[in-house]
Parts: structure tokens; sequence; C-alpha cells
């Protein structure tokens, strides 16, 4: 198949081109008068597939409800938003639950083919119960535990090793024994839920851990004398820090200052969306055994509390939210839902960039931000 767009982002900015998409690659990338073409996008936009490391749901499906049918229709349902590859988020929940939800990723996984059945399942996101209790958010408190090597290594035997990103507080891992296990064994540590002062957030991420999970939310916060986690993830210029893009979590103006600090290439954009997403509002659910309800902002509260309990933010929402609201530069914007996740859990050789030889994952962006297409694998959504 051949498509191409006088707007195709290479190399850091738009160009005419014409993709050549085979066999579930890039084949080539052509000037865009090649004489062969099946469909012609015009001046849309076409930019890699988004890539969502940290959401726990949509469509009524929660990872944590270990639903093989439900995690099906969410893969196929998600390319509607341009998103071409995730990570199935836990939440906080007993052994039992965390261990029945990944192995129905493993299941699941087993015979998902990414294109023929929607988004390409990555992975897991293990958020939680290695928690901190006060920060922990809407997490259950009644299942937060102090993590250990043996109990981590079950999950991950019956995840299959689909375990890419575990969230946890360093301040409750001994030694840094569990932080540098797990990063020593190819899973990204993400400091998250955690009250860790400054140093023990620095001390975390030179024992192994890489990242800092939703920026500014469920974390010790930034203070000109106590810079807490929040202050890491802005000082520490290597380190990967996701962010949840809906303007609510964080305003625009928040955002605009995160990826000043962060650059192009350490700003990670997340949805953290519920089973909520693609759901009415008003919409309430139980969300580890506690009842949240989605606002008329789409935004999820606990109803006992209020608490901010989660989004129901779609990527392109937040690119347009990134761009036109919180003033953030196209290319920072772009990398942070395309080649930074995709750099961060090592599959940089063949997503997030258009390049001949990558997986052909792509979105093609209406003016609005709107996705008009969606391919997967070189298969059109």
């Amino acid at each position: 198949m051949y498509i191409k767009s006088t707007k195709v982002w290479l190399a850091g900015s738009f160009h005419p081109a014409t993709l050549h998409l085979e066999d579930k690659k890039i084949l080539d990338i052509l000037p865009y008068d090649f004489e062969v073409c099946d469909q012609d996008y015009g001046h849309l936009r076409i930019v890699p597939g988004f890539i969502d490391i940290h959401c726990h749901g949509a469509y009524g499906y929660d990872t944590n409800y270990a639903q093989e049918e439900g995690l099906k229709q969410w893969a196929k349902k998600i390319v509607k938003e341009g998103v071409t590859g995730f990570l199935s988020t836990t939440i906080t929940e007993l052994n039992p639950v965390l261990t029945k939800a990944v192995q129905n990723v493993r299941h699941v996984k087993e015979t998902h083919v990414a294109g023929r059945d929607g988004a390409d399942i990555l992975g897991i996101h293990f958020e939680g119960p290695y928690l901190d209790m006060k920060y922990k958010g809407a997490q259950p408190p009644e299942a937060i535990v102090q993590g250990t090597i043996e109990e981590f290594k079950h999950y991950q035997k019956e995840s299959g090793n689909l375990i890419k990103v575990i969230t946890m507080a360093p301040e409750h891992d001994p030694d840094y024994a569990l932080t540098k296990y797990a990063s020593q064994h190819g899973v990204v540590v993400s400091v998250g839920h955690s009250g860790a002062t400054y140093n023990e957030a620095l001390l975390a991420f030179a024992n192994g851990a890489m990242s800092v999970t939703h920026t500014f939310n469920g974390q010790s916060p930034f203070n000109h004398r106590a810079n807490g986690v929040a202050g890491a993830a802005l000082r520490l210029r290597n380190v990967y820090s996701e962010i949840i893009c809906d303007g609510q979590h964080c305003t625009p103006e928040a955002l605009n200052i995160f990826f000043q600090t962060k650059g192009s290439h350490y700003g990670v954009m997340i949805s953290d969306a519920l089973m909520a997403k693609g759901l009415p509002k008003g919409t309430k659910f139980q969300f580890g055994g506690h009842e949240v309800q989605i606002d008329q902002n789409g935004l999820a509260h606990l109803t006992e509390t209020g608490g901010i309990a989660g989004s129901t933010l779609s990527l392109n929402n937040g690119l347009r939210i990134l761009v036109e609201e919180a003033l953030v530069p196209f290319e920072t914007a772009i990398n942070s839902c395309t080649l930074n996740p995709a750099t961060l859990l090592g599959m940089d050789d063949h997503l997030g960039k258009i390049v001949a030889g990558y997986d052909a994952d792509l979105v093609i962006l209406g003016d609005d931000y709107s996705v008009v297409d969606t391919y997967c694998k070189g298969i059109k959504q």
C-alpha cells in the first residue's frame, strides 16, 4: 500500500512524502510525487502511532477485571484515538486479583495480533501495591504492602514476563533491593505514589529507577525548601517523567513548565484512563473496590472523598491540549506520545518514528486533532 501527504512527520518536521507500507512495516519513504498512490491524504498530517504506557482501561473494562473479551475490545477500540500500542495497567489489589489480572493479559497477548486485532498490547504497567499510604491517591489502602523480590518474581512469572514498568514508592524499598532487581531484569522502575524526599528519589534513580509516574500527582510536591519527588522530576534532566495531559490533573501552565524543563526527549504523555473512557458522563463504577463517578469535564472522582481517581483522556486530545493550550512546541508534544515512550520501553528500534524499516504504526490527524485514520502494523483500522 502507498499513502501520501504534504505533511508527513519526518526527522522532526513535516515534509511531503509517500509511504510504502508492506508486511507490517514502512518499507520505503518516497518522494511525494511518486507515481503510485492508494490513498492521498492531501494536507492532513501523518504522524507516528501513539503509545500510552499508563492506562487502566476503557469502554467498561478494567485491567484488574481479568476478562479476556474486555481487553480484546479495549485494544480494538483504542485505535479510534490514534493509539497503536499500550501497556495494560493494574491498580493496587490483593495478590489473587493481581495474579489473575496479569495472567489475563498474558493469555490475550498469546493470541492477539496487532493490526488485525487493533492496537498492540505492549505489556503491563504494574502500578502498586508497593506504594506510600499518604500519597496513595485512589489506590485501595487495604491492599498496599511493602514489596519483596520474591512476590514480584511471582507476578512476573504469571505474566509471562510482560511487566514492562512498575510504579513503586522507593522510600519503602529497604536498600532499594526491589528497585535494583527489577531494573536489572529489564523492568522500568517508576517512582510514584511516593512521599520520598528529593534525596531518597535521587538514590532510587542512582539504583536503577528511570521514570516518575504521573508527575505532580500522587507524590511529594515541589517546594522551594523541600523539593520532593516532583522536584526530582523537574531537576533530573535525564529522568523520564509521565504526565497526564488533560488540562485538569495539571493545568496548561503546569504542562508548559514541565515540558520547558524536561525538553523534547524525557516527557511522556499518559492518559491514566479508567474503564469509564468511552462511557457517558455521570457514569458510576467500582475502581479497586471504591465507587468512582465521572464528572461533566470527564474527570474521575472518588464519590466518598471527592479525590481525583483518574481520567478519560484520549491521546489525540492530549496532543491538542499540549500544543494549543499549553503552547508546547509540536516536536516536544508529539515525541511525548510516540518516540519517548518507545525509548523508555527500549522499543525505539522499531516504534515511535516514521522511518523505513519501522513498524507501520501511523495516525492521520485532522486540523482539529481528530483522528481521520489509524494504521496499526500497516492495516487501516
